[in-house]
């Protein structure tokens, strides 16, 4: 199974949680104007712009709606506690997101004006007047610096105008969804206390689920196909093959080349082969020294890797051309061609002891016959045989409900569903490749990330589709049972409700 339905199930749970709107995360900083400097203003508009909302549900804002002639464009007034008002315009943008071009008049930032001077007054202790003493207010601007009051007070104005202007979806914005869309050094610029302020903001919504049929998901039809490594009898026989070699001694080869059935180490290396056909930067993912390979277990190596290496000895060193299976599972490497260098460093085989019943308790602890060791094992695999094959089912369904339903997919959504997927295989690889520190550095770049967000685009909103169906199944059926158990309970359910047919290889 490809790895977006294969992580859907798992995930299925905390997607759905995580991503319902929670208006408690909308947050406005609360830090006082006066300490916001220059030297730090670029660093607390970020912050302002990435966790700007969430004052909203603490100021409930009153909204006087007018009408306008598009459907996709909302212009409102909103205030706070009976205070002036904001003029905000809503306009609908791709990705369920909501723009909003906020209007500010002059009297809220004449107020947030005069609370700035109030808190520097407070803070700092100007020479030649005593505490308390009230201080003129072209001597407060000079020994602050312009500046620096023109900065805090347009911060002063976004934390005050932030919670009235995106009180609208208040109950439907994404958590950590909030970018203010123009520059601050804009807005500085531009500011006057006798004009009004503008600025332009926008948030992540809860998408809407459009279902593709009229059943929805009633009446669901599922095509499962089973895997062959799944079937339990020939998992048997490569367990048995596996617990035989593990009693076996290594012996070093002297006299030949390498073989299949040999264990070998290798110190490997890989360059990119450009257009041209020259060796471009090297691949550091691919790499590895002390590697060791098991020539009898080759599935994940590149096709023609092994073959490459037949015959060679010890202290030998071999460099070939290679190619990347389009469906090689690190999706920057895919279909990319490479220049192999291997350095044999050490070659061994296997000395196998006979298969016969004086092992049966090696293989497997209190077995006395190798007829118990075959039955004992074989009983084990059908158990996992049956655990894959209810995956398979789950991973089916979910694959089919994503394509049953259509949605616009939030940016903040797509991010923080695709860094989670990107950091799981992050995961596997480390536990299964056992990578260095200087290749997971390489993977775990900026630039690997955003390779990775971008070739996986079509999985990561599948996987999201999936979810969101997933949420609005359990809820139409008013399934009852605790959220970390909610895509559990929506699987069963479905499995009990739809056409599911089984094909083998």
């Amino acid at each position: 199974m490809e790895l977006a339905t294969a992580t859907a199930a798992a995930a299925a749970s905390s997607t759905t949680r995580a991503h319902r709107p929670r208006s408690s995360r909308l947050a406005v900083p609360t830090r006082d104007s006066c300490s916001l400097l220059p030297s730090s203003s670029s660093r607390q508009f970020a912050a302002l712009s990435t966790s700007a909302a969430s004052t909203a549900s603490r100021s409930r804002a009153q909204r006087r709606r007018l009408p306008v002639a598009s459907a996709a464009v909302e212009l409102r007034e909103a205030s706070s506690q009976g205070g002036d008002s904001v003029r905000v315009t809503e306009t609908l943008q791709p990705g369920s997101s909501v723009k909003f071009s906020v209007e500010v008049p002059p009297s809220i930032c004449q107020q947030c004006y005069e609370t700035t001077l109030q808190e520097y007054a407070k803070r700092f202790k100007i020479p030649g007047f005593r505490p308390g003493k009230v201080v003129p207010e072209n001597v407060l601007i000079n020994y602050v610096g312009p500046k620096h009051v023109q900065d805090a007070t347009v911060e002063a104005i976004l934390r005050h105008t932030l919670p009235q202007a995106l009180s609208s979806v208040e109950d439907r914005a994404l958590e950590d969804s909030v970018r203010i869309l123009t520059k601050f050094e804009d807005m500085a610029n531009s500011f006057s206390l006798d004009n009004v302020f503008r600025y332009d903001v926008s948030v992540d919504v809860a998408p809407e689920v459009r279902w593709l049929s009229e059943d929805k998901y009633k009446n669901l039809k599922v095509v499962v196909e089973i895997d062959e490594i799944v079937d339990a009898e020939k998992a048997a026989e490569i367990e048995l093959k596996r617990r035989h070699k593990a009693l076996g001694l290594l012996r070093i080869v002297a006299d030949r080349g390498l073989q299949v059935g040999d264990l070998v180490v290798l110190d490997i290396f890989a360059e990119s082969i450009t257009s041209d056909g020259s060796k471009g930067e090297k691949i550091p993912s691919a790499e590895s020294k002390g590697f060791h390979l098991d020539t009898e277990e080759n599935n994940n190596l590149v096709p023609g890797f092994l073959g490459s290496l037949i015959g060679i000895r010890p202290g030998e060193t071999r460099s070939f051309p290679l190619q990347f299976p389009e469906s090689f599972e690190q999706e920057s490497l895919q279909g990319v061609r490479a220049q192999f260098t291997v350095v044999c460093k050490e070659l061994f085989y296997r000395e196998l002891p006979e298969l016969d019943d004086s092992l049966a308790g090696k293989l497997l602890p209190g077995c006395t016959t190798m007829d118990q060791v075959r039955e004992r094992i074989l009983q084990r695999c059908k158990e996992v045989e049956k655990t894959a094959i209810e995956q398979a089912t789950d991973n089916a369904i979910l694959d089919q409900l994503g394509k049953l339903v259509e949605v616009d997919v939030p940016r903040a959504l797509f991010q923080e569903q695709g860094q989670q997927l990107y950091g799981a295989k992050l995961l596997q690889l480390q536990a299964e490749r056992k990578l260095d520190k200087d290749q997971l550095a390489s993977l775990s770049s900026q630039k690997s990330v955003q390779e990775y967000l971008e070739s996986e685009r079509e999985n990561i909103n599948r996987i999201i589709k999936q979810m969101l169906a997933v949420g609005e199944i359990f809820k139409a059926e008013n399934l009852q049972v605790q959220d970390v158990l909610e895509a559990a309970k929506v699987l069963e359910w479905l499995k009990e409700n739809c056409i599911i047919e089984y094909i083998r290889p």
